[in-house]
């Protein structure tokens, strides 16, 4: 009777062991590729796994075997196709009048005094010509799709007109907000219209900073990378300032600017979009990347990245060194820079700096004086007309 009790007992012990319970894992398998429902897709993303490209492909693959999304077997579905397919051909006429209206304006020959009348209407035309090519496509739910996946093809109209209106629907407004709050405008530019997307990031980083974020001095150490998306067609050359309105002036009790990055060609189109400030060339870099930083005892300190466009043309690089105003940091007034090289601000971007751990070793390393100097509050004494009376406390 004892053995058998014992018997039964080791049994239950080893069917019950904890560590046996924990190999087991009884959750159900959900497919990235497929997931749909939308309390399976945030019980996916609670396992850290992100379903794959949009609810409405995921929705369509699920519950057709494998048919391509323009094949879909959905009469109503099939029939709008083909709608859209005879508004797209109408589209597709009208843009070929425009592209043989343009050719033969720009072989026309024409006086002098009315070449820029010409220019001006070949400008006019181009841009109608452009939103006829959104026109013929904004409807095609294969474009929505590959959009939607992310294979968009921003070297196409449509595709950068879609990146653009949803890039103006949530980050650009958040981008606003945080240059707003921070007073970056006026402080800086008395006013801005970003009209280029920015994402700032550094190699120690794996995700984009965001806009006004503190970043670490020993991070910030390195020059940073930055992705410029440009919506509108063709290359550009831009000038890229790094500037630092926080600085103190001790001798006027105020602040001045500082300039830790100025360089100018720099070739960005709406398909070559990645800036690495390690990587330009020296005839480009006006100023080098100088670490950002904020001395002990003061408060943080806000970098600012200004996106300019050269309008007219490549900037003298050689010529902007000799000048003095652009070639020093301290008292850097981008102002000046734009009015002198005819620049216009298209992007801007933010990130903080304070005093960590690391800023003291950071400044050493750049040669940077001032590590050793903590900066105190001034205690204000009040006047003596506003001081309150102390015999009606007692």
């Amino acid at each position: 009777m004892t053995t058998r009790l014992a018997t039964r007992h080791t049994a239950r012990r080893w069917i019950t062991t904890r560590v046996e319970q924990e190999k087991t894992d009884y959750r159900p398998f959900i497919d990235p590729e497929r997931v749909y429902n939308p309390r399976k897709e945030r019980r996916l993303v609670r396992r850290g796994v992100s379903p794959v490209g949009s609810r409405r492909r995921r929705a369509a693959i699920s519950t057709t075997s494998n048919v391509p999304f323009h094949l879909l077997p959905y009469q109503c579905f099939q029939e709008a196709r083909a709608v859209l397919q005879e508004d797209r051909q109408e589209k597709l006429a009208t843009i070929e009048r425009f592209r043989e209206k343009i050719e033969k304006l720009r072989n026309k020959q024409v006086p002098a005094q009315e070449e820029d009348v010409k220019q001006k209407r070949l400008a006019d035309m181009r841009r109608k010509l452009e939103e006829t090519k959104i026109l013929a496509d904004i409807n095609d739910p294969l474009v929505k799709k590959k959009f939607e996946d992310g294979m968009g093809d921003m070297s196409k109209p449509i595709y950068r007109h879609l990146a653009d209106k949803k890039w103006r629907s949530y980050k650009r407004l958040l981008l606003v907000q945080r240059i707003t709050q921070m007073h970056v405008v006026p402080d800086i530019l008395p006013a801005i219209d970003p009209i280029v997307s920015t994402s700032l990031g550094w190699p120690a980083q794996k995700k984009w900073t965001k806009h006004g974020d503190f970043v670490d001095s020993l991070v910030s150490e390195r020059p940073p990378a930055m992705k410029i998306q440009p919506y509108d067609q063709g290359k550009r050359l831009y000038t890229i300032a790094v500037v630092n309105p926080d600085v103190p002036n001790v001798k006027a009790d105020g602040y001045t600017h500082r300039c830790h990055f100025l360089a100018s060609n720099i070739e960005v189109s709406p398909t070559d979009t990645e800036v690495d400030f390690n990587k330009l060339a020296e005839s480009q870099v006006i100023l080098p990347w100088m670490p950002a930083y904020s001395q002990k005892g003061l408060k943080y300190q806000r970098m600012a990245i200004f996106i300019l466009e050269q309008t007219k043309y490549p900037l003298d690089v050689a010529a902007a060194k000799q000048m003095s105003r652009y070639s020093t940091r301290d008292g850097f007034t981008l102002r000046s820079l734009l009015d002198k090289f005819d620049l216009k601000p298209v992007g801007v971007d933010l990130f903080r700096t304070r005093w960590d751990e690391n800023t003291a070793d950071v400044m050493k390393r750049a040669n940077i004086t001032g590590w050793d100097v903590e900066f105190k509050q001034k205690i204000t004494q009040p006047l003596p007309y506003q001081r309150k009376s102390t015999e009606r406390y007692r």
